[in-house]
């Protein structure tokens, strides 16, 4: 009989490396090549089929007489799949409960090295590639949470493992990819929401605390500075954290910057990319080199592996670090311009749609709309 095992299981096992299996996505081709675990090879199976010839010669193929691991989009294929191959005498075969549905929910925690007087973890999003933030005050007890995702309870969790409570709820951005978190914890806590002050523009239908450009909060003696920072959109801000660590969004990534057309359209993505350039050059490449640059998001291939780093560790650089990685921070602003709105990458899924959610011109029905929703990699660098 075939086994069940969790997203988490099929992540510890990726992870360590030291075992010899084979990952059967039974997906449609489509939606394995734009988004898959690592090291999954593509079978295609529906719900009704059978184990045919040719398939179990592919699989042979595939597997070389290894452990079988089978995943689908929610397990109904999969499991089918897993079915088949245990009544063909297949003896070690394990299906992937919730499937990529919830490979898509599944955090790694990161603790970021700072000062003693400063906590900071970051939270990776590993199917997607979203990245958030704890700060806390370890003397004060005091924490603020930064770009949450939908899934809140983990930072709740997280603030009390380190005796702190959660005063501030701030995102950086109205996100275009994932469904924010920040209201919603915000409210459960009954603490302040933040957004940047130009978020007034974006016609949102809830209430919030605007940080103009370098207002500050504090938690305990931690300082959290905002900095405007627009260009991926209007009203993007930054935030600092003392002297330790910028919290860049999808404004400046260890890899690369934020795309601009997502709130301005492709007809006005040049005004979007003034805007990054300006917020480029003349905010965050003039801030302390030493600065630890923590971005949004990571980038994850459509193999499902971090384009920079592992999962677990840091997602981060040192500002002066990014620079001199970047040859997008070297063109001039004629230059630049031109390269944004020339090489426009593919929208993330259903973005308009999360937009909406994220302004609060709608509201998902269920968990499982959202889910449906947040389906992929974010695709928010340019």
């Amino acid at each position: 009989m075939f086994e069940q095992i969790t997203a988490r299981e099929l992540a510890n096992e990726l992870d360590a490396d030291d075992d010899e299996y084979a990952i059967v996505d039974t997906r449609p081709a489509d939606s394995y090549e734009s988004w898959h675990v690592p090291e999954a090879e593509n079978v295609p199976f529906g719900p009704a089929e059978t184990l045919g010839d040719e398939q179990e010669a592919e699989i042979d193929d595939l597997v070389d007489g290894n452990p079988i691991v089978t995943i689908c989009g929610k397990g109904a294929t999969s499991t089918t799949l897993a079915g088949e191959l245990d009544a063909n005498g297949y003896d070690d075969v394990a299906v992937v409960k919730g499937g990529m549905r919830d490979w898509n929910s599944l955090y790694e925690r990161a603790r970021v090295d700072t000062d003693d007087d400063v906590g900071l973890t970051q939270f990776q999003r590993r199917g997607k590639g979203c990245l958030s933030y704890l700060v806390w005050s370890p003397d004060a007890g005091e924490a603020a949470v930064v770009d949450p995702t939908r899934h809140i309870d983990q930072y709740v969790v997280a603030a009390a493992e380190h005796d702190a409570e959660i005063t501030h709820v701030l995102d950086t951005h109205v996100h275009a990819d994932h469904v924010s978190g920040g209201r919603e914890l915000a409210e459960r806590l009954d603490v302040p929401y933040h957004l940047g002050a130009r978020a007034e523009e974006r016609d949102l239908e809830y209430e919030y605390e605007p940080l103009e450009d370098g207002d500050s909060i504090h938690v305990g003696d931690v300082e959290i500075t905002a900095l405007a920072a627009p260009g991926h959109t209007t009203e993007m801000v930054n935030y600092r954290v003392d002297d330790e660590a910028i919290l860049t969004g999808d404004a400046l990534f260890v890899d690369s910057v934020g795309r601009t057309e997502l709130e301005f359209g492709e007809d006005q993505a040049d005004e979007g990319a003034e805007m990054e350039y300006e917020t480029l050059h003349e905010t965050l490449t003039e801030l302390p080199d030493d600065l630890t640059v923590l971005p949004g998001h990571v980038t994850v291939t459509n193999d499902g592996r971090f384009e920079n780093g592992s999962p677990g560790r840091p997602v981060a650089a040192s500002l002066e670090e990014v620079e001199r990685r970047l040859d997008l921070l070297e063109l001039g602003r004629d230059e630049f311009v031109e390269r944004m709105v020339e090489n426009v990458p593919e929208k993330p899924d259903n973005y308009e749609t999360v937009i909406d959610v994220n302004t609060g011109r709608e509201r998902p029905d269920s968990s499982r709309q959202a889910t449906k929703l947040e389906t992929g990699a974010n695709n928010c660098s340019a």
